[in-house]
């Protein structure tokens, strides 16, 4: 991409001046000044022997979409972006992560989705899957997710970010949207708080804030937006419990909506891929099985079942492969 100032650097990916560009820091996207910051940044991983780059015979350790996800945690800086690369490193190596979720059993991966965010198998309008997390769903199945070790539970975490982040991104930035060839590499999630009491939000305050902060520290900048919706008149309470959960950057991707949040939401998602429940035409609510949007069932048919990734198009089952 050529050079110039960031208003030149816009106008060169197709966003206007005085709109906001939501991939502002992507590949893409990057202004001359974040290109430079980024070659920087993977010359010091290369002599930290944390990334090898790409060469005639092998690909890159790392895809660049990876790597801008910790330099955009951090602004861009790239010393404290090496010092979590290097932590999230560690981290999946001390977890044998690859292995664990290669490995994860089908019917566990399939039954743990019922208690955490769920995609509905749509995205918004910037092409981010759609999420949704309806929490009173949860309090009747608690007694079972605390019947989890707490290890297992937390290797079911990452084996559900992992199909997130290989597999639905993957699939996502394979499929049509504004900002095509633009990776997708963040979620668009609904949180649902309807008939939620503060007694019950307090009983999972572990639940949720285990995944939360798992993800800032781990999977950074998997997350575009959450919007919290049909919030009771509690929730300052509730925010001042979980704001502590999370870094700055990502307190101000979250937004509160009333009662009657459809308006805000059909913004946000065209009404075909928003459910009704939400004031869209979808027909699908929490629990269900991903509804696929015409584009998507063209390629992959159906969501496959147990731990998968999507490469070049083509979904690849990882146990097949065992």
């Amino acid at each position: 991409m050529s050079g110039g100032s960031s208003s030149d650097t816009a106008q060169v990916n197709g966003i206007q001046p005085g709109h906001i560009d939501v991939f502002a820091g992507h590949l893409g996207h990057l202004t001359k000044e974040q290109e430079e910051v980024f070659a920087t940044f993977k010359e010091n991983l290369i002599s930290a022997k944390l990334y090898t780059a790409p060469s005639d015979t092998s690909p890159a350790s790392h895809d660049d979409t990876t790597l801008l996800r910790f330099l955009r945690a951090r602004t861009f800086q790239p010393v404290p972006a090496q010092k979590q690369f290097a932590d999230a490193e560690a981290w999946r190596k001390h977890h044998d992560v690859d292995r664990l979720y290669a490995s994860f059993n089908a019917e566990e991966l399939e039954s743990t989705k019922r208690f955490y965010p769920r995609w509905t198998g749509r995205r918004d309008r910037n092409g981010i899957p759609l999420y949704v997390y309806r929490i009173q769903s949860i309090v009747p199945i608690q007694s079972e997710l605390e019947a989890v070790p707490p290890n297992r539970r937390l290797q079911r975490i990452i084996a559900l970010y992992e199909l997130m982040v290989r597999f639905s991104f993957g699939l996502c930035s394979h499929l049509p949207h504004p900002s095509y060839p633009t990776p997708i590499s963040s979620t668009t999630t609904i949180i649902d708080l309807q008939d939620a009491s503060i007694s019950a939000l307090w009983r999972l305050r572990g639940h949720l804030q285990e995944s939360s902060q798992l993800a800032t520290s781990n999977y950074p900048e998997t997350l575009h937006s959450i919007v919290v919706v049909n919030s009771p008149s509690f929730f300052p309470t509730i925010w001042g419990w979980i704001k502590g959960w999370f870094d700055e950057r990502t307190r101000n991707k979250i937004f509160v909506l009333g009662k009657d949040p459809g308006p805000k939401l059909r913004e946000m998602i065209d009404p075909n891929d928003l459910p009704k429940v939400y004031g869209g035409e979808l027909e699908w609510r929490f629990g269900d099985e991903p509804k696929l949007d015409e584009d998507a069932e063209r390629v992959i048919k159906a969501m496959p079942k147990g731990p998968a990734i999507f490469v070049d198009g083509t979904v690849v089952k990882l146990q097949d492969l065992n």
